[in-house]
This record gives C-alpha cells, sequence and structure tokens, in this order.
C-alpha cells in the first residue's frame, strides 16, 4: 500500500467548514476543493454567494467546485455564469439531471460551449458518461464526478465504470475524472492504482490518511491498546 507522498492522484477536500478549509489550504497534499448545497446546509450556511466569495479568498488559486442549486435549466445557467465569474479557478458543478430526471446534456453543452469550467456531478452510468462528454467536447477544462462510493452502496463495483471513463475521455485531455463520495482511505488506494486524476474526500476521511501505508502488527497492537484503555477508564468488572 503507498504511502501519501506515493500518491499520483489529486486529492480535493469536499467540505464546507470553512475553518476546515481553510487549514486544509495549507496541507501540501490538498490541491483542490468542493462543496455541495447539502454540505454548506449542515454547516450552517446562509448566504450562498457570501460563502462562496469567502471560500475563494481564502483557498487563494486552488481549483473550487460550486454547484448551482435552481431545479429550471434556464435558471441554473444564470447561477451558472454568476458563480463562474467569481474566479478564474471556479469551476461550476451542474447535477447531470435535475429532480425531473431531464438531461442537462443541452445546458452543459452551452456553457462549455461559453467557455464555462463545469463539474458535471451526480454520474452513475456509463450511459450519463457518454452525453456528457459529447456536451464537453471541446470545451474548456472541465471535471466529470462519478459517485462511486454510492454506486459501491448499491452493491455493484465501480471500478470498471471508473476504468471505462478513463478510457472514453483519453481523446480529451482537458476532462478529468473525479472519483466521488469515497468511504475509505482504500478507495483513495484504488482510485489511484487505475489512474484517476481526481478524488474528493470529505475533512473527516482526510484525517484518516495517517493510516496510509501503516504496518498492520502495529495497527492490531494500538488497536488492541485502545481496548484495554478504554476498559480500564469505564472501569469495568466482570
Amino acid at each position: 500500500m503507498p504511502f501519501q507522498s506515493e500518491l499520483k492522484i489529486k486529492i480535493f477536500a469536499d467540505g464546507a467548514d470553512i475553518s476546515g478549509i481553510e487549514r486544509l489550504r495549507h496541507e501540501p497534499l490538498i490541491k483542490g476543493f468542493t462543496t455541495n448545497p447539502t454540505l454548506m446546509k449542515q454547516a450552517g450556511v446562509t448566504d450562498y454567494l457570501g460563502f462562496s466569495r469567502e471560500v475563494i479568498e481564502v483557498i487563494d488559486g486552488l481549483p473550487i467546485s460550486l454547484e448551482v442549486f435552481s431545479d429550471d435549466f434556464s435558471e441554473m445557467k444564470v447561477q451558472a455564469l454568476k458563480l463562474s465569474r467569481l474566479g478564474s479557478n471556479v469551476y461550476v458543478k451542474i447535477p447531470v439531471t435535475n429532480t425531473k430526471q431531464q438531461s442537462s446534456s443541452h445546458l452543459v453543452k452551452e456553457l462549455s460551449a461559453e467557455g464555462v469550467q463545469l463539474n458535471v456531478t451526480a454520474i452513475f452510468t456509463l450511459k450519463q458518461v457518454d452525453e456528457v462528454l459529447s456536451s464537453l467536447a471541446d470545451g474548456p477544462k472541465s471535471y466529470i464526478s462519478i459517485f462511486a462510493g454510492r454506486i459501491a452502496d448499491a452493491g455493484v463495483d465501480p471500478i470498471p465504470i471508473m476504468q471505462e471513463t478513463l478510457n472514453c475521455i483519453k481523446p480529451q485531455p482537458q476532462i478529468e475524472l473525479i472519483w466521488a463520495s469515497p468511504r475509505e482511505v482504500l478507495n483513495i488506494v484504488q482510485a489511484d492504482k487505475i489512474g484517476c486524476h481526481i478524488i474528493t474526500v470529505t475533512h473527516d476521511l482526510i484525517k484518516k490518511l495517517s493510516s496510509l501505508g501503516k504496518d498492520l502488527e502495529l495497527f492490531s497492537l494500538e488497536t488492541v491498546q485502545m481496548f484495554a484503555s478504554d476498559a480500564i477508564k469505564a472501569g469495568f468488572k466482570l
């Protein structure tokens, strides 16, 4: 298992905790940031535009993905253009469909043609990948986010989907693949092994990266020591 320094994949911190984002900005391992309306709601954000401007100021030029939240495609475009104007490091997240399961491919194509850097998100299938890649063809630098973790939650191995997507985007080097919603450090190793460009990692999961490459015998001992220490602290008796 590789150590942190051996990873080729770019790690983007995924969250909306501004103090955490500011701290992670100074971590060499972190190459960019992502967030979404759900994470912002959980963090207590109420001023969407104000938060977006603050994040851009804090991260000092690193890539940041900010998501539209309208369900109407015409309003999505207005929001996307407004977000894209916040900085040259902004990638606008567009969901692959709206809540009515209507494809956003036409909007992606329009925005891409206008030079907006995009992050097409919530992708789960190769059919969706094909539609998105067609819409992003000849556009600016963009990302596609496949939710590998949620695919795995459905009992489906996401790796073949990720590998096939990497093959499909080879002719379009301006597009990078994001492994989204990882559940464990192993997912970072898996994504790195197949040559995925980027993985989004929550702040809590980033803390676990210190275990990467750890000697398993030592890890076993530390686990036993934890159980013994907690039993003593709890005053357990049999």
